[in-house]
């Protein structure tokens, strides 16, 4: 266990271009498709024709940071991005990515969306070998990790940057760009997507498929699992850093993450999720009249249990546009106060009915209970919660950055007290067969679910000193 693990916030997306006039104004397109992944930072950092790399990046959305100009001093045709939710390492633009280091064997940059668990451990090892890290964030260890292979100092860079990723552990999809190609990287467990598309005769890759449809670019396939796919002017080429590996994406990319119209590991997330919401109303039905879904990551399954149930499906909450999402708030003083103004009941809608309310997940229960309230103050007579995942009772150690044990409602409350505490008349989860069997794959990591984690967790290194480790 390597970071404190503070509350139910996004993760991050990155984005690439390799061999496609003005890059960089793609990787804008791309970063823009994914700033729901995260809204903190974002940044671009394109390889010049004579070789050399420049970056930009800033705290705060997309557009706020980019403009025209900018991106016109980003030439060449090749660039990566990413877009921030700070998970181990925190705000603040010194963790605002891609980083870009300069050093004797060439200059590369990196963007990474996911999390190391064994942070801590590598940090202190390559601070004790004289490594100076320029940021907080755990991404930074993969290219001092690089850097510090001097075994294979006069070999081609991919074979440090094999080394590199067998010495860390987590989730993570990585790309790693140098002056004349970029390198796709996905953890051996597949725990976070990554996807290549092709541009006319270049190549695109990104967290989502959603941001190919931006730019026109056509779905080649995803990066699996243990896998280094090379982007250069030789075309593709893979190969696998590890032969330890097994397919355990993270069920939240379905639940929650991504958008709609991306497709993960082959299966479509507006089709996933709806296929929940019918699976929820055969293993939970409700005496009511309307299906009311919880803008934007519910109304997929609540448009499932509505036809599964023949209950009418109403837009009974209105979404602000104008709000971010409170999911990736980075407090809970935010997240509370963002409710009232994200969400609206619609009134005429609402009142006198029983409500078949959907969403996703309860993680600490404030935002639910306050969505409750709001519909029973619009005149709701009956709210009957269905969710469309199953409790959340775990940490997440691999960049969901879930709540601490403690803030977790179901992981000390049973389903009774969950119902009273939310103020609902019923409530009901679904089951982890449930998942699989929309997933149509049992490849799912339901660690936040279950306990049961695909990687080793590693001790935090204040324990792992008390142990004389170092």
């Amino acid at each position: 266990m390597t970071m404190s693990v503070r509350g139910l916030n996004e993760e991050c997306g990155v984005f690439g271009v390799w061999g496609v006039p003005d890059a960089a104004s793609l990787v804008y397109y791309g970063l823009h498709a994914l700033q729901h992944r995260g809204q903190e930072g974002c940044g671009i950092v394109a390889a010049a024709p004579d070789d050399s790399m420049k970056r930009i990046k800033g705290e705060g959305l997309v557009t706020e940071v980019f403009n025209e100009s900018k991106l016109a001093s980003l030439p060449g045709s090749m660039a990566i991005g990413h877009v921030r939710y700070s998970t181990t390492g925190g705000g603040g633009i010194e963790n605002v990515q891609p980083f870009l280091f300069r050093h004797h064997t060439g200059d590369f940059a990196l963007a990474h969306n996911g999390n190391l668990v064994n942070y801590a451990l590598l940090r202190k090892s390559l601070e004790d070998r004289g490594s100076l890290f320029q940021s907080s964030s755990d991404s930074e260890v993969l290219a001092h990790l690089i850097k510090k292979d001097s075994a294979e100092a006069d070999k081609p860079r991919i074979f440090s940057i094999v080394n590199a990723l067998n010495a860390v552990e987590g989730a993570f999809a990585f790309l790693i760009m140098t002056p004349n190609r970029i390198y796709a990287c996905r953890d051996r467990h597949g725990l976070r997507p990554l996807s290549i598309g092709r541009l006319g005769d270049g190549y695109v890759v990104s967290s989502e498929t959603c941001a190919f449809h931006v730019i026109g670019a056509e779905f080649i396939r995803d990066v699996e699992p243990g896998e280094i796919v090379t982007i250069d002017r030789h075309g593709l080429r893979s190969r696998k850093y590890t032969d330890d590996c097994q397919d355990r994406i993270c069920a939240m990319e379905y639940i929650y993450f991504a958008r709609p119209d991306s497709d993960i590991e082959n299966r479509n997330v507006h089709g996933f999720r709806k296929e929940t919401g019918r699976l929820l109303f055969r293993e939970a039905p409700a005496d009511a009249d309307i299906v009311v879904g919880v803008p934007d990551s519910s109304l997929s399954a609540a448009m499932g249990y509505s036809e599964a149930s023949g209950l009418p499906y109403e837009m009974g909450l209105v979404k602000n546009r104008y709000i971010g999402r409170t999911f990736i708030q980075p407090s809970q003083e935010l997240r509370e106060k963002g409710v009232r103004m994200k969400l609206s009941a619609v009134v005429t809608i609402v009142r006198g009915k029983r409500i078949v309310l959907i969403d996703d997940s309860v993680v600490r229960g404030t935002t639910s209970r306050r969505i409750v309230q709001i519909l029973r103050e619009a005149g709701a007579k009956e709210v009957h919660l269905r969710i469309a995942s199953p409790q959340i009772t775990r940490p997440c150690f691999y960049g969901v950055d879930i709540s601490t044990y403690e803030e977790l409602m179901c992981a000390h409350k049973t389903l009774d007290e969950v119902r009273e505490t939310i103020g609902v008349d019923s409530i009901a989860f679904l089951s982890e067969d449930a998942l699989y069997r929309a997933a149509g794959s049992s490849g799912l990591c339901l660690a936040c679910f279950n306990g049961k984690y695909p990687t080793e967790l590693y001790q935090p290194i204040e324990e792992a000193n008390k142990d004389g480790k170092f």
